[in-house]
């Protein structure tokens, strides 16, 4: 009885039945143009004051999102491009600095750049967390009424890999909120590394759902991730390690989870996704996505839609 209990009780806070599955549309056209067609198919119009949360990543690092990738759909959505600072120094752990990156990598060339934590932060509730009770983001996140999530997915040396969840969750955070979420809310300052795996990735879970209930419930929100370059390391390493793999495509969809999921099956389907594979295992990097679910934020059930 107690289990069924639990059952309903995510299921209410959801708001949606996990026995349908969502929707993820796919296209190998790592283009412009395919990018448009992932977000035409979405079905949502971003509008509003739109962010365009990415990475605009670390100094040295060339596997970001390229601005002549996303220019078009940034421009088509009148989007600012968004980010926070580092809590792990390096070149984008002051506005000043972060910005300096932004324009060398040719950011500020398609869009205004927003750096969210410039003037502060905010706090977000955290509703139904096992550990966080606050998710801390950049204040200028308040100024925005709809995000449009584009995210590079590729490996990650502390979460296993970096997909739309982790954009959302530490991508938001300020320096501050990034430290709370990887300590699972043990302390506020100091280092990031903390020694409960599991812990740190339901926490991104948690401070990820804590985005999404802020924007309408979910429903001013969209997420899209490319799915090239795709390096064991995260663009926020200066060096990262060559990829091994072939480019795969574009995925979109309404439900992070969904699209988390749909991309770590889509290596795993990969005949050269071996590298990639032993990063996400490692660092149980899956256990975001299933934390995820638990706690209502999205439905792991999924399914992937061919556009081309």
């Amino acid at each position: 009885m107690k289990n069924f209990l639990a059952l309903l009780s995510i299921l209410v806070f959801a708001g949606t039945s996990f026995a349908e599955s969502s929707q993820v549309f796919f296209t190998k056209d790592i283009s412009p143009a395919g990018l448009m067609a992932i977000y035409n198919k979405l079905g949502r119009e971003a509008e509003g004051r739109v962010a365009v949360k990415l990475s605009t990543g670390e100094a040295g690092n060339t596997h970001y999102l390229s601005p002549d990738l996303i220019k078009e759909l940034v421009q088509k959505v009148k989007g600012t491009i968004v980010e926070c600072n580092t809590a792990y120094g390096g070149s984008r752990a002051s506005t000043a600095l972060h910005m300096q990156v932004a324009e060398d990598h040719g950011f500020t060339k398609i869009a205004d750049v927003d750096i969210l934590d410039a003037e502060g932060e905010v706090s977000l509730p955290v509703t139904g967390g096992k550990h966080l009770k606050e998710d801390v983001v950049g204040s200028h996140f308040k100024n925005y009424d709809f995000v449009l999530v584009l995210t590079h997915f590729k490996g990650h040396a502390m979460g296993g890999f970096g997909g739309a969840l982790k954009n959302i969750s530490i991508g938001f955070a300020s320096p501050r909120g990034k430290v709370i979420i990887h300590t699972a809310g043990t302390r506020e300052s100091g280092s990031i590394w903390y020694d409960k795996q599991d812990d740190f990735l339901e926490s991104m879970a948690e401070a990820a759902k804590a985005v999404s209930d802020s924007l309408d419930g979910g429903k001013k929100i969209m997420y899209i991730s490319v799915m090239n370059h795709l390096s064991v390391d995260c663009d926020c390493d200066g060096n990262p390690a060559k990829p091994d793999m072939h480019d795969i495509g574009i995925l979109g969809s309404l439900d992070p989870v969904a699209l988390d999921q749909a991309c770590v099956d889509l290596v795993y389907k990969a005949p050269d996704g071996n590298s990639l594979i032993k990063r996400m295992e490692s660092r149980h990097g899956i256990h975001t996505v299933e934390h995820a679910a638990e706690i209502g934020l999205g439905n792991r059930e999924y399914d992937l839609i061919s556009i081309d």
